[in-house]
């Protein structure tokens, strides 16, 4: 008995420590949401799932679920999700916010970003700056930078210079666009990229703008005559980061941060490989199956941003309080 109770002290400590090491090894549970198909090679989504994956591997204690395809919440509601609270990461097309924060719109606008490279070189500058700090004033972070790249598809004329749309009916991908395109003499008709080619197919389109991955996705190729493609002067370029909740974040140990961080950084340079990808497998899609594919010159794209400078980026200028220096510092990387 005199044996058992000189051991008490020490089973304690052994139990005392066993739980500690429990509690410490506790998964902690995040949940990350998008609104395209799981599984299906779309490059949002893989982002998501390396990052998760990631975490998974490293043995960090961070299990990531995954919700894609609007099963989590819906395409817009996704930023007010992180900044209540309600969900941790997310891959999200910024411009969907900018009804909270106008700033954003921003990120989808008409030639603002070139190509590929320039997105890059944007990343770096003052204006993402000024941009994220607006995102972590709303206590959300960025875990990678992705910018997504798209073209003009037309059932009529090659869609290259802003002649060439007069006169159609055109859906456009966003406001900023919708603006342009009226700017040129087309009609618009909104709907989402879903629609695209029933709306060719019936006559109530002649011609839309959308991402890469949509135009292939959706097989927008069976219904028109022409591709402008992004190639090298590109007017459609969308950032689309994968965002996370600042307070989802803090709660991780330093290790588990520099973890997620050390995962975003590897779906960042996955994106901008998989991206230009997507626009050569765009190409390919479209020639394959008949499709005439045009590229705009340089010389093309600047009469395009003329039209923007007085439709959309006066729009903006005007309507945005400090949306003229915003949009100076923008245009000024080169």
């Amino acid at each position: 008995m005199k044996a058992f109770n000189k051991a008490r002290p020490l089973i304690a400590a052994v139990v005392f420590a066993a739980c500690s090491a429990v509690a410490q090894a506790e998964t902690i549970e995040l949940k990350a949401s998008h609104q395209w198909p799981g599984g299906k090679g779309d490059i949002r989504d893989e982002m998501v799932q390396m990052i998760a994956r990631h975490m998974e591997s490293a043995n960090t204690g961070v299990h990531i679920t995954v919700y894609p395809g609007k099963s989590l919440f819906k395409p817009k509601e996704q930023w007010g999700a992180m900044t209540k609270g309600k969900l941790d990461i997310t891959a999200f097309p910024l411009a969907y916010a900018g009804g909270r924060h106008p700033e954003f719109n921003l990120t989808l606008m008409p030639g603002l970003v070139k190509n590929h490279d320039h997105a890059r070189r944007l990343n770096k500058s003052e204006f993402m700056n000024r941009i994220k700090k607006i995102m972590d004033d709303a206590g959300v972070m960025v875990l990678a930078d992705t910018w997504l790249a798209g073209g003009f598809v037309s059932t009529k004329e090659c869609a290259l210079e802003p002649n060439d749309v007069k006169g159609m009916k055109y859906r456009a991908a966003g406001k900023a666009f919708e603006q342009m395109l009226q700017g040129a003499g087309a009609s618009i008709t909104s709907m989402p990229s879903s629609e695209i080619y029933s709306g060719l197919q019936t006559g109530v389109l002649d011609g839309a703008i959308t991402s890469s991955s949509s135009l292939v996705s959706y097989r927008i190729y069976e219904q028109v005559k022409c591709l402008t493609a992004p190639g090298a002067n590109a007017l459609w370029v969308m950032y689309e980061p994968i965002l996370m909740a600042k307070e989802s974040f803090e709660k991780l140990s330093a290790a588990q941060q520099a973890e997620l961080l050390k995962a975003g950084q590897e779906a960042e340079e996955f994106a901008y490989k998989a991206s230009i990808d997507a626009d050569k497998k765009l190409v390919d899609a479209y020639k394959n199956a008949g499709v005439k594919v045009v590229e705009m010159t340089a010389e093309q794209a600047a009469m395009w941003r003329k039209i923007a400078d007085t439709s959309s980026y006066k729009a903006f200028a005007d309507e945005v309080k400090g949306g003229r220096e915003l949009l100076d510092l923008a245009l000024s990387v080169e």
